[in-house]
């Protein structure tokens, strides 16, 4: 255990993990530390139920592909805590914060906060300040947590711009159980007279509630589908808004949803004040990483239970909105090359597994339930694999991914077609199989 995971481990003995959703505490303790979070350069904040941190790597990519120095804030992290602060770097990519530092801001944000009650986001945000505004930079991209309105980013009074993405349901205990009532929560992020930038929405409902709230703070808005757009044209992307036309390579990201996503990012920048150039464009394009988003692994210790010749992907996305874009993807994928597709799937008992698991309906040949390990809030696996059996898919629960995985290719004849093989439901779950593969983000 590292240093800094020391530190964490402290703070999980002493304080809650999950959500409290005020900005009460958070601006107490940032008080203290001197309100670090007002020395910040340039930022983009980043809030919706789906795509935010694809359209945060976009972003990141994209400046990092004109030489400037870019902090990233994420959550929740797959493998590593250190996976939510990516520290810019002049003129190359970003890179985890070194150990040492990251220990260093966490036992001061503790000190700072004197034993007073508040959660580990809450000090884990506080710590994203504290380095953000301690190491130069050109930029800085912060994801929300939860939310938006009382999410411990939102102390952030002046973003260079505020993006909304794809919002549908989910985390529905805390935000509510219709669109319109998470839009409006997603919507407090927007600052009065500031640049908000509207990514694709599939509810009216949603994009309803975001454009008026827009329109009532007065602010600058573009908004998908109106002001700007992307499509795919002869396998290249085209993209399109008030100042011109990119043809561009497609996006290194795979799925169709990832155009739209890559757009809000070009869109967003321009609406920062930044100068985005085609050529920057065209090299973010193929240079974007997200790892535990529709990422396929080609190496690796769980290859080895695979069938030969399997195509095994991993995506983190839990709710019945993300359920639909990987979906897609996995047909679209079927388009270029015919493979049966299996499902090996953990969730958590705050999502809507039947809601998840009706996108693949057709699709699947078999899901596979497992468990995700250290969460007292997995779902068991036989209670899963009803979910997806009310879903209309044929489910079975299993103790592991490796024994999942070696399942399939059992049932394989010799001669079969090579499956294609998705791991997902929970991010958890991804950040288990990417570490127990020997594979975490670096």
């Amino acid at each position: 255990m590292s240093e800094a995971e020391q530190e964490i481990e402290k703070l999980l003995g002493l304080h809650p993990k999950g959500f409290d959703l005020s900005l009460d505490r958070i601006t107490r303790l940032l008080d203290v530390l001197g309100n670090p979070h007002t020395k910040l350069p340039p930022i983009v904040h980043v809030a919706g139920t789906n795509g935010k941190g694809s359209v945060t790597a976009f972003c990141s990519a994209l400046l990092e592909a004109g030489g400037l120095s870019v902090h990233v804030h994420t959550s929740p992290h797959l493998v590593n805590w250190h996976e939510r602060y990516r520290m810019g770097v002049k003129g190359g990519r970003g890179q985890l914060v070194d150990d040492a530092v990251f220990a260093d801001a966490l036992r001061r944000v503790a000190d700072a906060n004197a034993g007073q009650k508040i959660t580990v986001f809450e000090i884990l945000t506080a710590v994203t300040f504290i380095l953000f505004s301690e190491h130069p930079a050109d930029a800085a991209i912060l994801e929300v947590g939860l939310g938006g309105r009382f999410d411990a980013t939102n102390v952030i009074s002046n973003p260079a711009v505020s993006v909304i993405m794809p919002i549908s349901l989910d985390h529905q205990p805390y935000l509510g159980d219709r669109v319109e009532l998470i839009a409006a929560e997603k919507a407090g992020i927007m600052k009065p007279g500031l640049p908000v930038v509207i990514g694709h929405q599939e509810y009216d409902a949603a994009l309803d509630v975001l454009t008026a709230t827009a329109e009532r703070l007065r602010c600058p808005t573009a908004v998908y589908g109106q002001d700007y757009s992307a499509h795919e044209e002869y396998g290249r992307l085209i993209y399109q808004d008030e100042f011109g036309l990119a043809d561009l390579p497609l996006p290194r990201l795979p799925g169709r949803h990832q155009h739209a996503n890559a757009a809000a990012a070009i869109r967003a920048l321009k609406a920062a004040g930044f100068i985005v150039t085609e050529a920057m464009m065209e090299k973010a394009m193929l240079s974007v990483d997200w790892p535990g988003r529709l990422q396929r692994l080609s190496e690796g210790k769980l290859m080895a239970h695979a069938p030969a010749g399997a195509e095994i992907w991993v995506d983190g996305g839990h709710n019945p909105g993300a359920g639909e874009v990987i979906a897609e993807a996995m047909a679209g994928f079927e388009e270029r090359q015919s493979r049966p597709l299996f499902l090996i799937i953990g969730m958590i008992n705050t999502k809507d597994p039947v809601g998840y698991f009706k996108a693949f309906a057709g699709l699947a040949e078999k899901v596979f339930c497992v468990p995700i390990r250290h969460s007292d809030a997995m779902i068991d696996p036989v209670i899963l694999a009803n979910a997806a059996y009310d879903a209309g898919l044929v489910a079975e629960p299993m103790s592991t991914v490796g024994e999942a995985l070696d399942a399939i290719r059992q049932a394989l004849s010799t001669d079969a077609t090579a499956p294609r093989i998705l791991i997902g439901g929970s991010l958890y779950l991804v950040g288990d199989v990417l570490s127990d593969n020997g594979t975490p983000p670096k």
